[in-house]
């Protein structure tokens, strides 16, 4: 494209002055009202160049341009996936800090949807139970924007670790929450049935249960989490979400994210247990139910549903 530069009038000074200004960047209100490419206009160009890593210069070529229509996107604008050249923009990078605010890191946040992004797509829609294809469009951004409250005003820039809870925080949830724990074969009952001691013998008034697949749970029980070894099924129930027990920093807010994206009653989620094809042992159990367990009461921690 030819550069616009200072001088210039009409419909694409208009478009640039608009970009501008959706962005933060000043231009005086004379300019604007005559389409005039004016000394304003060119110091929030030269200013946007240099925020934006460009070359420096008061005037708007072809890559301050598509810098400017990048950085004007807004999440839902566009269907995300992963493409050469990558898509690009400041949609991305707000799916990116939501999601690594959520537990589904994408590795830096660079606006660049590229295999990380797409990974973190991909692992979020299987958390709320949908087609895990890692295309975001406009059912993954209204999941993403129905947890506001869990990413809104919060640092976008991962890890977040999580720590282990304290015995107050733990009891509370314990005592309170109606969780109710299910699994789908020997190994994953083993684990459920050693967080069932784990939990009544940390706190007295415990409520948590331990129930079989299909049986009725309690009235007070609000969330079923369900374990297993296998691998997630093509047919499992809609609405239930799939988590791996795999990054115990994120697993907190991912187990959260998921509980509190599902449309099941009561609330449901899968968490897949890495047992791998080694022989799976006693302390490999118990090693899981502690961390299931911490975890647990870390994402019910004054948990809203």
């Amino acid at each position: 494209m030819e550069a616009i530069r200072e001088g210039a009038t009409g419909a694409a000074v208009e478009d640039i002055q608009e970009r501008l200004c959706s962005t933060g960047y000043q231009v005086d209100d004379a300019e604007r009202s005559e389409k005039h490419f004016g000394r304003s206009t060119a110091t929030a160009v030269a200013r946007f160049r240099l925020d934006h890593g460009l070359s420096l210069g008061d005037e708007v070529d072809a890559p301050t341009w598509s810098a400017l229509v990048d950085e004007c996107y807004e999440l839902g604008d566009r269907t995300l996936y992963l493409r050469l050249p990558n898509f690009h923009g400041n949609d991305v990078r707000q799916l990116q800090e939501r999601l690594n605010v959520l537990g589904f890191s994408c590795g830096p946040v660079d606006g660049t949807y590229g295999v990380h992004t797409e990974a973190a797509v991909k692992l979020f829609q299987e958390s709320i139970g949908a087609l895990a294809d890692g295309m975001a469009f406009q059912d993954t951004f209204d999941a993403v924007e129905r947890l506001r409250h869990v990413w809104g005003g919060k640092p976008a820039n991962g890890p977040h670790p999580q720590g282990s809870m304290g015995f107050a925080r733990a009891a509370s949830v314990l005592e309170d929450a109606g969780i109710a724990i299910a699994a789908e074969d020997p190994i994953s009952r083993n684990v459920a049935g050693r967080i069932w001691n784990l939990a009544h013998a940390t706190v007295e008034g415990c409520s948590l249960e331990l129930v079989n697949l299909g049986m009725e749970t309690s009235s007070g029980a609000r969330v079923l989490i369900v374990l297993s070894a296998e691998p997630l099924p093509d047919n499992v129930a809609a609405g239930v979400g799939n988590i791996m027990l795999d990054d115990i920093d994120t697993l907190p807010r991912r187990m959260r994210s998921a509980i509190q994206s599902s449309e099941a009653e009561p609330r449901t989620v899968r968490v897949e247990l890495p047992v791998g094809t080694a022989a799976f042992t006693v302390s490999d159990a118990q090693t899981f139910a502690v961390l299931l367990l911490d975890a647990i009461c870390a994402a019910f921690d004054r948990l809203e549903l």
